[in-house]
């Protein structure tokens, strides 16, 4: 099999399309290659992952300027094109598209010479991308079961998550002694650090007990470490963290950003959390992810403008307080659970080439 995945930008669709490529050439010894552009994460994490990539010039067309999208109408032709020559070179038997810039060249480069398509999804709105090819696709591989009515084929599957996550157990609350892990992604969330600055004495106070664990990002690190220096010594404050399954197990409670990878390892952790979307996502994608959790009673939503230290103090101590609604959230969280993503959406990439699965022969 010779799958070309397409698409990327940002860690959010670089690190499971690079799962399921993964799980792809494991499971069929499949040839796999990459179509990105050079200005995203996947230039830099698909070759440290041993696969081969290949570059369209594409840009933005949603909500970016005039400028940016008659540049973007210029280019995409001779992307298109581009994307064509690679899909014939490679002679790919199916084109994955995970969302991003490259996505929608190469997709529509595959829809042109009838090459059999899936469409990645991992957000409860679908991107761009995604939208504009979304009842041209073979099938879709989705997270949310509500992402399948833009699609043609829709199998819910969930996106790729550390084996690591799906391990950990479920943790007995110690009263008196909670914890909590607040983060924003590897470059942090400066609302979420500075809130949490100006909560601090308060919530110190009407906690007793409290422990918490901070991942800043490196331009916050000195100024929250400080805040905590101050009002919370014991806490722990990292600029980034390499072991994130581990810092989930120790947390009773999770304050951070409600992108699709972060929702998917709170699910499998099964961690009760407060989503605060980032008001910016493309298509207020973050803002829906969390409200699909919340709408379980697996997370509380807590807009980004509502971050000041009322509400995240009140918030978080009602939470804190009250362990069986922590226990609750924590096992809705873990019903979005998918531990066997990768598998199943390579499954549905042979279904879709036509190629019988090596691991379903019968013998």
């Amino acid at each position: 099999m010779r799958a070309i995945l397409a698409g990327g930008g940002t860690g959010g669709h670089v690190i499971p399309a690079i799962a399921i490529a993964q799980e792809l050439k494991n499971r069929c010894a499949a040839e796999v290659l990459f179509m990105g552009t050079p200005r995203g994460l996947e230039g830099r994490l698909v070759p440290a992952a041993g696969f081969s990539i290949q570059f369209v010039k594409v840009g933005a067309l949603n909500r970016v300027s005039l400028g940016t999208r008659l540049k973007t109408a210029i280019d995409l032709p001779r992307a298109v094109l581009l994307a064509g020559r690679i899909l014939s070179d490679f002679e790919a038997d199916v084109v994955i598209g995970v969302g991003g810039y490259a996505s929608g060249p190469a997709m529509l480069a595959a829809i042109l010479k009838h090459v059999p398509r899936l469409a990645f999804e991992p957000n409860l709105v679908p991107g761009f991308a995604n939208r504009a090819v979304a009842r041209l696709v073979s099938a879709a591989a989705v997270q949310f079961e509500r992402t399948g009515e833009y699609f043609r084929n829709p199998v819910l599957t969930g996106i790729p998550v550390r084996p690591a996550f799906f391990e950990i157990a479920p943790k007995s609350f110690v009263p008196g002694s909670p914890m909590l892990l607040v983060f924003g992604g590897s470059q942090g969330a400066h609302a979420i650090n500075q809130a949490m600055i100006g909560a601090l004495p308060e919530l110190a106070r009407r906690v007793p007990g409290l422990r918490v664990i901070h991942q800043t990002g490196e331009r916050d690190y000195g100024e929250v470490r400080v805040a905590y220096e101050r009002v919370l010594p014991s806490a722990e404050v990292h600029k980034f963290v390499d072991d994130m399954p581990g810092l989930f197990a120790r947390a009773d409670l999770l304050l951070c950003r409600s992108g699709a990878s972060t929702v998917a390892e709170v699910a499998a952790a099964g961690k009760p959390a407060v989503f605060v979307p980032f008001p910016r996502a493309a298509d207020d994608h973050q803002r829906r992810n969390a409200e699909a959790l919340e709408q379980k009673g697996a997370a509380v939503v807590l807009e980004e403008t509502r971050l000041d230290e009322v509400w995240l103090i009140d918030t978080l101590c009602a939470l804190l307080e009250d362990p069986t609604r922590l226990e609750r959230m924590g096992q809705a969280a873990r019903s979005f659970a998918h531990p066997n993503a990768a598998r199943d959406i390579a499954e549905l990439a042979l279904k879709v080439a036509g190629i019988e699965d090596p691991m379903k022969q019968d013998f």
